[in-house]
């Protein structure tokens, strides 16, 4: 049994790198249905059920420690490279289909919350805003509305389940409806022939050791910088500590996005090593307990994309939308970065930069619409779940 902080960080490292090597290395089946991220956590779960460490003082301290130092970093270096002159670029008919696909995913889950809030644990709500975060921006702002609300460890589990398991559905929905577009087209009214914009590459050179060890550096000073000024900041509902540290540092981020900084090929990779790190202390800290919820929140995750689909339909047809904006504009708040730009090689070439910025526009909202929906939610929830 693993009793002192050295060979328990070995093994999240190993952890963290295993399953998005096996990703890109053998590309398997299984992958579409749990990405990485979702199998690291269920792995680092397991191994923590398992007995391979024992929660000392010192391993406390170090995941205490390794969330508040990484989360902050994540999001400053994610934020890095959002290029929000490219996303205003867009143009409003682009952002239109983008603001309806965001609205009616925040509306179902609030419809959601409403028929399911009696069957669901007494926090509830905080599983569904969290839900809500990482379906208008990414698994990164799920972490960081999770930690900012105070979600409990074990309830976890069954919102990144229910995320996998929606978002797998959604995906092989949206890449079978390309040849029903001319008809859904003629529909709506829409008019697919709009010209679309042209987006430069931002990222140059390599990302050498060099960089990487100040990208590192730079991200570190970041995130203790935010942790430092949040601390100065006065809290209130859900402006927590937490809350105005991962705030200040998504602001630092899209500040310096504006700079030559922003070319740098290293944020983005160092990014996704550093949320898988995070997922994995977030792991080792948890148990299987709250998968008893699973089902019943796969339940209410596909309900809240049946109304997120209905309400769509809707303002396609009110705004004169074409099935591929819809589309892209849903799973690149939905799938993300990921997925999203995959889908629009398929409808059209062209529309991959749109899809890449569209994402890029959720991850920027993610945190703040997590966070706005945990305070609409917690409105709703039963007096008793408040109380808890």
């Amino acid at each position: 049994m693993i009793e002192t902080v050295w060979p328990y960080a070995a093994v999240l490292l190993v952890s963290a790198g295993l399953f998005p090597s096996l990703e890109k290395r053998y590309g398997w089946r299984l992958f579409s249905v749990l990405p990485p991220i979702v199998l690291t956590y269920l792995f680092v779960t397991a191994l923590a059920v398992a007995g391979l460490w024992r929660a000392t003082p010192e391993i406390a301290a170090a995941q205490h420690s390794l969330t508040g130092q990484l989360l902050p970093a994540l999001l400053f270096l994610l934020m890095v490279g959002c290029d929000l002159r490219a996303i205003v670029k867009l143009g409003p008919r682009m952002l239109a289909v983008f603001a309806c696909a965001m609205l009616s995913i925040l509306a179902a889950i609030v419809i959601a919350y409403l028929i399911f809030r009696n069957a669901l644990p007494a926090d509830g709500w905080k599983m569904l805003a969290a839900l809500s975060a990482t379906w208008t921006g990414g698994s990164a702002n799920l972490v960081a509305v999770k930690q900012s609300i105070g979600l409990p460890d074990n309830l976890l589990p069954s919102v990144l389940l229910a995320d996998a398991v929606c978002y797998s559905v959604w995906v092989i929905v949206l890449f079978s409806i390309n040849r029903f577009a001319p008809a859904f087209n003629h529909w709506t009214g829409a008019d697919a022939r709009a010209p679309l914009p042209q987006v430069e590459p931002r990222t140059t050179g390599e990302a050498g050791p060099g960089s990487v060890l100040l990208w590192l550096g730079l991200a570190l000073l970041v995130g203790n910088l935010s942790s430092w000024l949040a601390a100065l900041l006065p809290v209130g509902g859900f402006l927590t500590t937490t809350a105005w540290t991962v705030l200040i540092a998504t602001v630092v981020g899209l500040v310096l996005a504006r700079t030559a900084l922003a070319h740098s090929p290293v944020p983005a990779p160092l990014a996704s090593a550093m949320l898988a790190c995070l997922v994995a202390v977030l792991a080792s800290q948890s148990n299987f307990q709250g998968l008893d919820t699973a089902p019943l929140f796969v339940v209410v995750g596909f309900t809240v994309l049946i109304v997120h689909v209905a309400l769509l339909l809707l303002a396609a047809k009110l705004f004169r939308f074409d099935l591929h904006l819809c589309g892209i504009s849903s799973l690149a708040q939905i799938g993300g970065m990921a997925t999203a730009p995959v889908l629009a090689a398929t409808y059209a070439r062209a529309l991959v930069p749109v899809a890449v910025l569209l994402a890029m526009l959720g991850l920027v909202l993610g945190t703040g619409i997590g966070l706005a929906m945990a305070g609409i939610l917690s409105g709703m929830a039963p007096v008793a779940s408040i109380a808890s």
